[in-house]
């Protein structure tokens, strides 16, 4: 009797095992990351200018019948505190489906700086500049669609039903930011080879944003604008990249209101061998006008009205071990007038 119950019980064990396994649409990776800072600013070192940021990114993926493909992406950055996450269903040739939450970089925010460094951003490494960049939908809860790439080109569009959503649990619903509601996003990205070598490494990316104005607190009066474009070519060991901004804010009419922000950035990097690069990158933006230039006195003041910062960049990495160093500056920080701040950030980083 004992014999038969034993072999019942393992009976149904692998039977509950098979039947697990069989519902698994595929598996799940954890990769981490852990990166220590000394910053040092212009400004003198307020308090300790030890630095740590670690995180987790969990990536699972599999394949449904036809080919199709899921794939989600889950990242817990800076000490674990949720940052992004997102879930793509590609299909095998009408293209993918992603739904981002919190800073998934959907729509035009995936294009918010595109030049090429050793490291990190021009204008957020070791400062915080006051640079204006697009973010499009990205930091909204969306829905994107991206075309497969033909003759080099792929074309996505995005969808918020409500901008300023960044992350709304299953069953639920969220409220739009002030009076901001749907928006919609478009992006081109061309690779043009055309079979010839030399265009291989040459990209071309446009986009543009659109957010509905609704009714509310009158802040805003006017439907929001951004669109983006640039270029960036690959040559052997050198990337160079340019690229343009421009913002319309919608505002309501009043002297201190700032009716569009325009903006450029441009970089280049060399990657000396596999494990040493370097790179130099400079970022500017520009209050390009006021709703009533007459009324404000800070129309007429040329360094309150741009911000600009430059990063020159080294990186070298061992396997998974980095060893980063950063010496940014930047005038008329956050737009103030006579603002200047340097900064120098050397970092230590591991991945696992």
């Amino acid at each position: 009797m004992k014999n038969k119950l034993t072999k019942i019980g393992v009976s149904a064990l692998c039977g509950s095992l098979a039947t697990i396994s069989a519902a698994q649409a595929g598996e799940i990776t954890v990769k981490g990351s852990a990166q220590t800072t000394y910053t040092k600013a212009s400004t003198g070192t307020v308090g300790n200018p030890l630095g740590m940021n670690t995180g987790l990114t969990f990536v699972g993926s599999g394949e449904l019948d036809g080919g199709t493909t899921v794939s989600y992406t889950l990242t817990h950055a800076d000490k674990a505190a949720y940052s992004a996450g997102s879930l793509a269903i590609g299909t095998p040739s009408f293209g993918t489906f992603t739904i981002s939450h919190a800073s998934g970089g959907g729509g035009l925010g995936a294009y918010d700086d595109k030049m090429p460094t050793a490291w990190e951003e021009t204008w957020g490494t070791g400062l915080t500049t006051g640079i204006k960049l697009v973010s499009g939908i990205g930091t909204s809860m969306n829905l994107q669609y991206t075309t497969p790439k033909v003759l080099g080109t792929t074309i996505a569009v995005a969808y918020a039903p409500a901008v300023g959503v960044a992350d709304t649990a299953d069953k639920a619903s969220g409220v739009s930011e002030n009076e901001k509601g749907k928006g919609y996003d478009a992006t081109v990205n061309i690779n043009p080879t055309l079979g010839t070598e030399i265009l291989s490494g040459l990209n071309l990316f446009v986009g543009g944003h659109y957010v509905e104005h609704t009714t509310g607190s009158s802040t805003i009066q006017e439907n929001l604008y951004e669109g983006t474009a640039g270029i960036t070519y690959d040559l052997g060991p050198v990337s160079i990249g340019w690229q343009q901004s421009g913002h319309i804010t919608g505002l309501e009419k009043s002297t201190t209101a700032v009716s569009h922000y325009r903006g450029h950035m441009y970089g280049i990097s060399f990657n000396i061998n596999d494990d040493l690069s370097v790179s130099y990158g400079h970022a500017e933006s520009r209050k390009a006008g006021f709703v009533n230039m007459d009324s404000n006195s800070a129309a007429g003041d040329e360094n309150a009205r741009r911000v600009e910062a430059s990063s020159v960049q080294l990186a070298y990495t061992m396997g998974g071990a980095s060893i980063r160093v950063a010496e940014t500056s930047a005038k008329n920080v956050g737009f103030s007038s006579g603002t200047d701040r340097d900064a120098t950030v050397v970092s230590v980083s591991l991945a696992f």
